[in-house]
């Protein structure tokens, strides 16, 4: 860890939009930075300013200027650009730099063929959806859901729900009925747009049984719309719905944006909801607007002539934060389909895991994001990106979802592009973005995180709550941003959203991860604080534990759970291994894993029993699911230990619970 695989080149204050913002910040307040710590320092100190100068130098449209950038410094609570009226779908379709003829949407689907749509073919889908939704009796403060992919049409919806001044949410379709129902009945949608189905890879994937389901349990919705993405001729048998041709039909209104105050509801994401009801988490237009201005620009260096990719379906935050580009002149590109197989419409599917390198040469992506376990995916399968697909246009990559170890690093450097800027990067849905990521000003070093994301005041804190440097510690927040979310929905007092992050460290966010900063203000990410391994008073991320573990060929995932003695002993430390193809545990592949742990971590960490399992349980978007296994490895019920409609692959759980009830 920590080797320099890339350095940014030495006219990187000419050639970048961060650089950019420099030379307005030296030009308009008079500000000189030496480098990425300083600026950092200023954006987290003075925070007034620093938020300023971002609306300032994104000149962002507004109706109603601010009076003030900050009321109140303090969490929860904290009012930002009071008095200012806006609306984000105004400030997206701008699309700076990008003449009207220029593509801006470029979505590839396994359901259908190739969908592009320039700016103005954008803005007339918006004008034409947003006048839909009027006539359908939508405005300000109602919700408008949408069960659909990653697809135009969910981002048109989007935008025109937002220039009503409406509220937006979204599920993918692969999430289970009780999913959806568990997160749209909090927040009583008025309108409910819903696709037939889908294809993944070659599979039809019939989805009007669940459509019909979740209206059943959606009293508040006044009109379906039916999408029809898998079968284009599909009929309506229900007078209570329409299509979407209906929404998005003609009509003489012009494209108007409603002004709503900075905080006014955008969209509502949701927390993975693996254990309990998911958390309705209410993101405003200012903050969403500001944040991914910022990052988009000059952490990703996004802009005119940039076209921005990242793998993630409609019910990951990734999505939100993707269709924001187009406001710092960037296209997008959406894929929807199986990412580890190719398969065009028409034609039989084949397992292939360079299909979406191949999508990023035939659509000139410049940035392609994905998750680390994919990228670890493509380097066990000693996949070559580099040979199969033209990425000499690929200036960025950026990974999130998981930690991506050393090794995730040197695969992309060696087998996918030397040149390129690799961002790993780490935050979370209730902010809608990364506390910690890359910068175009600093070097990418193996296995680490370079930086702290500007306005975001991140420390680690150890037991007794006190900062630490180059040491393990919870991740923390000290200071507002303005994407923290307004609100948890249909919670007036706010107990809640406080419970969810503030309970630890009153007016501190904890989010909930393990982080280790060090004096340069480099991070390591280790795994969430809730699922730490602690034997003998030595903590251990789990992330640190996969990567050695899953780097063994034999092994192609794996989870570890740590049982504590509730009499202060060492506990229990379990190992369940996916293992590959044709392979059982036996001892000579439990002495190779043993011995592995040992040289890379420490005798403590070697685990008690090792299991063989058929599948590791993870979440829609990848994430394993190490505390609903340890509930269940403790007796609590599978359906009261996690929402199976949440995961990818639910039936995985039947194992662990199983095995929890042959120990008893």
């Amino acid at each position: 860890m920590g080797d320099v695989l890339w350095t940014p080149p030495a006219d990187v204050r000419e050639r970048s939009r961060i650089g950019g913002y420099l030379n307005r910040l030296r030009a308009d307040r008079g500000l000189e930075f030496a480098g990425y710590d300083d600026l950092w320092q200023w954006s987290v100190t003075e925070l007034e300013d620093f938020w300023r100068s971002i609306w300032d130098h994104f000149e962002v449209i507004s109706h109603a200027p601010p009076t003030a950038t900050l009321t109140e410094r303090r969490m929860p609570g904290a009012q930002w650009f009071p008095g200012a009226t806006l609306n984000y779908a105004e400030n997206v379709l701008r699309m700076p730099g990008l003449a009207d003829d220029a593509p801006v949407v470029i979505a590839h689907s396994q359901t259908r063929e190739p969908v592009t749509l320039t700016a103005a073919g954008l803005r007339e889908q918006v004008r034409r959806v947003s006048a839909g939704l009027r006539r359908l009796g939508v405005g300000p403060g109602d919700r408008v859901a949408a069960y659909a992919p990653n697809i135009p049409e969910t981002y048109v919806l989007l935008l025109a729900t937002a220039s009503l001044g409406a509220t937006f949410s979204s599920c993918a379709p692969e999430f289970g009925t009780r999913s959806v129902t568990d997160r749209w009945q909090q927040i009583a949608p008025k309108v409910l747009v819903a696709v037939d189905g889908y294809r993944y890879g070659d599979k039809a994937v019939d989805r009007r049984a669940e459509v019909a389901a979740i209206r059943a349990a959606l009293p508040s919705v006044e009109q379906t719309v039916l999408l029809p993405y898998l079968d284009p001729a599909a009929a309506l048998d229900d007078a209570a719905m329409s299509l979407w041709a209906d929404l998005a039909a003609d009509t003489d209104e012009p494209l108007t944006f409603t002004p709503v105050p900075f905080a006014h509801p955008l969209y509502v994401l949701y927390s993975s909801g693996t254990t309990g009801l998911p958390k309705p988490i209410v993101h405003g237009h200012g903050g969403i607007l500001l944040e991914h201005l910022k990052m988009l620009a000059l952490h990703h260096d996004l802009g005119p002539g940039d076209r921005f990719f990242w793998f993630t379906t409609t019910g990951w935050m990734m999505w939100n934060f993707l269709v924001s580009a187009p406001a710092v002149g960037a296209a997008i590109v959406l894929f929807d389909g199986n990412p580890a197989v190719d398969a065009v419409p028409g034609q039989p599917a084949r397992p292939d895991l360079g299909m979406l390198w191949r999508l990023a040469a035939d659509t000139g992506t410049t940035y392609f994001g994905t998750s680390a376990p994919f990228l670890l995916s493509c380097r066990k399968a000693g996949l070559r990106p580099r040979e199969i697909a033209d990425l000499t246009g690929l200036r960025g990559l950026g990974s999130t979802g998981a930690p991506l170890p050393a090794e995730g690093f040197v695969w992309v450097y060696e087998q996918v592009s030397s040149t390129l800027a690799l961002h790993s990067l780490s935050g979370g849905t209730d902010v809608c973005t990364g506390f910690v990521g890359g910068v175009p000003l600093l070097p990418v070093r193996a296995g680490q995180i370079a930086c702290r994301c500007l306005g975001a005041k991140v420390e680690a804190r150890s037991a007794d709550g006190t900062p630490v440097i180059g040491e393990l510690g919870e991740l923390v927040i000290t200071e507002p941003m303005p994407s923290m979310p307004v609100g948890f929905w249909n919670d007036p007092d706010g107990e809640r959203y406080r419970n969810a992050y503030f309970d630890l460290y009153p007016g501190i966010w904890r989010h909930g991860d393990w982080i280790t900063i060090d004096d340069q203000g480099g991070c390591v990410i280790t795994g969430r604080s809730d699922a730490t391994l602690n034997r003998g008073g030595v903590r251990l991320g789990t992330a640190e534990f996969y990567s050695v573990v899953e780097a063994l060929d034999e092994v192609v995932d794996s989870m570890v759970v740590h049982l504590e003695d509730n009499e202060g002993g060492a506990g229990e430390l379990l190992l369940f291994v996916v293992l590959a193809e044709g392979l059982v545990l036996d001892d000579a592949v439990r002495g190779r894993i043993v011995r592995e742990l040992r040289t890379a971590l420490s005798p403590r960490h070697i685990p008690d029993e090792i299991h063989q399992v058929r599948a590791v349980p993870r979440t829609l978007s990848a994430k394993k699911l190490e505390v609903p296994v340890k509930k269940i490895l403790t007796g609590t019920p599978v359906d009261s230990a996690a929402a199976t409609g949440a995961l990818v692959n639910p039936e995985s759980l039947t194992a662990f619970a199983d095995f929890a009830q042959r120990r008893r």
